[in-house]
């Protein structure tokens, strides 16, 4: 079994030929999903929904929240009761309603408008700090702006990511998200980031699932810590 911590790396050969394997499976390289908001305070506010829900209630609280309050601006005028009405869909709106008001605030005294095209003209590291200092803003996603509507090279590591990395012996299991994605974005080449970040998630999703993972059917199986430790005990 492999012994890493959270700040060695795995071998890259044996990442590469995972991502390779992946690639072949999910095609998410070949044929990227197009998830880039033209706003990305947008995509910020989003990703700040998806936080603890389920991409369908994600979906279903921005939708009713953009129906309600078609700008921005109407949104950082409106009251929390409002919004945490128009959201409660996606779970925690008491929070999630609070920290989309700071976070508007937030910007507007920065940038003078309710928009983040401006990051796109910062550096990457720039970028970074300005949207970790936000209200209710982590790793996660900062790294989901960054990558989809920013177009920075980052990583991002949800929990499909977290658990497959682990399971595959790419890190410990004690490794934090956001080390996990410190590890990918040293071995992975940028220009895979995108595709492989999704190519993964699918995987988890279909194949290398929370409980009862289907090993039988993965193509990554052979070069799987996990899935070699089921067949010793079999």
């Amino acid at each position: 079994m492999l012994k890493l911590s959270c700040t060695e790396l795995p071998n890259p050969d044996h990442v590469l030929e995972i991502l390779d394997r992946l690639e072949k499976c999910w095609h998410m390289e070949e044929n990227p999903p197009h998830l880039r908001h033209e706003e990305p305070l947008d995509g910020l506010i989003l990703t700040v929904l998806s936080q603890n829900t389920n991409d369908k209630n994600r979906d279903r609280g921005y939708m009713n929240l953009r129906k309600l309050f078609p700008s921005w601006e109407s949104v950082a005028t409106a009251s929390s009761e409002d919004i945490r009405e128009a959201i409660r869909v996606a779970g925690l709106s008491d929070v999630k309603s609070k920290r989309i008001l700071e976070i508007l605030e937030q910007i507007y005294k920065t940038f003078g408008a309710y928009s983040l095209k401006s990051l796109r003209e910062k550096s990457l590291e720039e970028a970074k700090f300005f949207l970790l200092h936000l209200p209710g803003v982590g790793a996660k996603t900062t790294a989901c702006v960054l990558l989809f509507d920013l177009g920075f090279p980052s990583f991002p590591v949800d929990t499909h990511i977290s658990r497959f990395s682990k399971r595959i012996g790419w890190v410990k299991e004690r490794c934090k998200p956001e080390e996990i994605g410190a590890v990918m974005e040293q071995v992975v080449p940028e220009h895979r980031y995108l595709g492989g970040h999704v190519n993964i998630i699918t995987h988890g999703r279909n194949i290398c699932l929370a409980r009862n993972p289907r090993c039988s059917q993965c193509s990554v199986a052979d070069l799987c810590v996990f899935a070699g430790k089921l067949r010793d005990n079999k």
